[in-house]
């Protein structure tokens, strides 16, 4: 052999990556673009300030390509769910250019009845090879509460306006008798058939992108390579999965309500995993039951905790978790039970994988639990407004490092994490007087908590307040011997200042004009004994003001 063909032979492999690594990022841009288009678009402050948005790429198997870069696990998992149900209702053969079609359907890999799933398959070669998919939470689509936010919903029904897979459009615009449907179950009908522009723009905008691409490395060569770097994931997972100690791991979480969540994990040593919900309680007739979606995306996100965080998440990382979650239980309700609360369960699911994983490791105590979001709706009393958002908790502490502040989704989020002041309080009739954290909130440790945090919304107006809170009555534990969390929780702050609680689930609370609605979420965990701090931390903490005291 020449030199010359050497150097080729060797270079090649070193083209064929680069090619994919090209590829990986056009897609992943494309999905991002559209995400930005839907957030741009949008007519709901919760989307436009907050960017809780979601875009993905996936083709007509179902296998997850590529996603926007801000989307929460939670909902990437719900789009690719939600796919094989579309089809299913609408077989490919049927499909036709233009074609795009909704749903919010919980038990078909939706999320709840606010959160509207869209798909628009994209063709080529006269088939509907790949679909491009967008997904927001809608200001409002029926039901007990603004927004969707009824923590007293004893079905899915009071949960909102119910929509298995249908289509929304076609070549020739919208299908306009659905849509009147849905503006007519809406306290906010042009905010709902905005935001649903916005879905179906962000389609649009993907799928172009996608026939962009395919145009440039023609549809078999991008079968080839969208094929060729799902394996590469799936190897990279399937090799941080191996490092992982062998066995069946155990763990479980306790929710506010007293229900629990239990996990056995078992690793085969050859990078697969089973993740089996056996013996989690029963589903409940109230709004704190996950869909099988969210479930899964929290395992995938508590399972990515422990391989290679610069992993692209695809199809690849899905392949090697096996993950049962039983029919009727927390983890996968079933009809009628409503499952707009989920996150709560959501995030217990999270923490017990944490527990049983990390008790596998020698030497390990385990990971401290985290405050997680709070999530609240005020709605006008007089006339239609409202506001959505939800707040974080503190992180818990881990082995050698101090838990963050206020990031205590455990799956992501968009900007909403923190109130954007500003425009909320040029569009709505109240006044952000306070969004600070909570000094000492974190769980003293060898490695402290992170803090939780305070808001205070001044209303202009009379209004009426949901809220939907866990980890309030039971704050996050701490591990090693660390200290649990300082508990957050909702108020009622009267114009002399008093404060009265307003329980960690309220209804329709009403808050008249004048009053305050105060937030406060809970303080992460602490690890290790709080005497084993280090003097120079504590020094620390106190010159920045996270606690008020030494020892606090």
């Amino acid at each position: 052999m020449s030199t010359s063909e050497a150097k080729a032979r060797q270079e090649a492999p070193r083209d064929a990556d680069l090619t994919a690594e090209i590829l990986r990022n056009a897609l992943c841009v494309a999905a991002e673009e559209a995400s930005i288009v839907v957030v741009r678009s949008a007519y709901s402050t919760f989307i436009v300030e907050g960017a809780d948005a979601a875009a993905a790429i996936l083709d007509a198997d179902g296998r997850l390509i590529a996603h926007s870069l801000s989307t929460a696990l939670i909902q990437c998992a719900s789009l690719r769910s939600a796919l094989p149900y579309v089809i299913k209702a609408h077989p490919l053969g049927t499909m036709a250019p233009g074609d795009v079609f909704v749903l919010n359907d919980v038990y078909q890999g939706g999320i709840h009845a606010n959160d509207l799933l869209v798909f628009r398959p994209v063709f080529m070669d006269g088939e509907p090879r790949y679909f491009t998919g967008t997904l927001i939470h809608v200001a409002d689509l029926s039901g007990l509460s603004a927004g969707g936010m009824a923590s007293d919903a004893t079905d899915v029904y009071l949960e909102g306006l119910q929509l298995p897979p249908v289509r929304i459009a076609t070549a020739d615009g919208l299908v306009d008798d659905l849509v009147r449907v849905l503006a007519a179950n809406s306290r906010t009908p042009e905010k709902l058939v905005g935001d649903l522009r916005a879905l179906i723009a962000g389609v649009n905008v993907a799928a172009r992108r996608l026939e962009e691409i395919a145009e440039s490395h023609t549809p078999d060569g991008l079968a080839r390579g969208i094929d060729a770097y799902l394996a590469h994931t799936e190897h990279r997972m399937r090799t941080g999965l191996a490092a992982l100690p062998q066995g069946t791991h155990r763990g479980e979480y306790r929710l506010d309500s007293g229900h629990t969540i239990r996990v056995a994990v078992t690793v085969d040593g050859s990078g697969g995993v089973v993740v089996d919900f056996d013996g989690t309680d029963e589903q409940v007739p109230h709004p704190i039951n996950s869909g099988f979606s969210q479930t899964h995306g929290g395992v995938m996100y508590a399972v990515r905790c422990f391989v290679d965080p610069s992993l692209p998440m695809n199809e690849g990382c899905f392949a090697p978790v096996d993950v049962r979650m039983p029919a009727g239980s927390l983890v996968n309700c079933t009809p009628p039970f409503p499952g707009g609360g989920r996150f709560g369960t959501v995030a217990a699911a999270e923490e017990a994988i944490f527990a049983a994983l990390t008790s596998a490791s020698p030497g390990s105590g385990g990971v401290a639990a985290s405050g997680i979001l709070q999530a609240f709706s005020i709605s006008g009393a007089r006339r239609p407004w409202l506001h959505m958002s939800f707040d974080l908790g503190g992180m818990g502490a881990r082995d050698g490092y101090d838990g963050p502040d206020a990031t205590g989704a455990l799956f992501g989020g968009g900007r909403n994490i923190i109130p954007q002041a500003e425009p909320i309080e040029a569009r709505l009739p109240v006044r952000i007087e306070e969004v600070s954290l909570i000094p000492g909130s974190g769980g003293a440790g060898r490695h402290r908590g992170g803090l939780g945090t305070r808001t205070v919304i001044r209303m202009l107006d009379d209004a009426r307040v949901d809220t939907r809170g866990d980890r309030l009555l039971r704050p996050p534990p701490g591990a090693a011997g660390g200290e649990p969390g300082r508990a957050g929780g909702y108020y009622r702050e009267r114009p002399d200042g008093t404060r009265e609680p307003l329980g960690a689930k309220a209804t329709r609370q009403p808050l008249a004009a004048g009053e305050a609605l105060v937030v406060e979420t809970s303080g992460g965990g602490g690890y290790g004994d709080p005497a084993e701090r280090d003097p120079e931390a504590i020094r620390r903490d106190l010159a920045d003001g996270r606690v008020t005291k030494e020892g606090a």
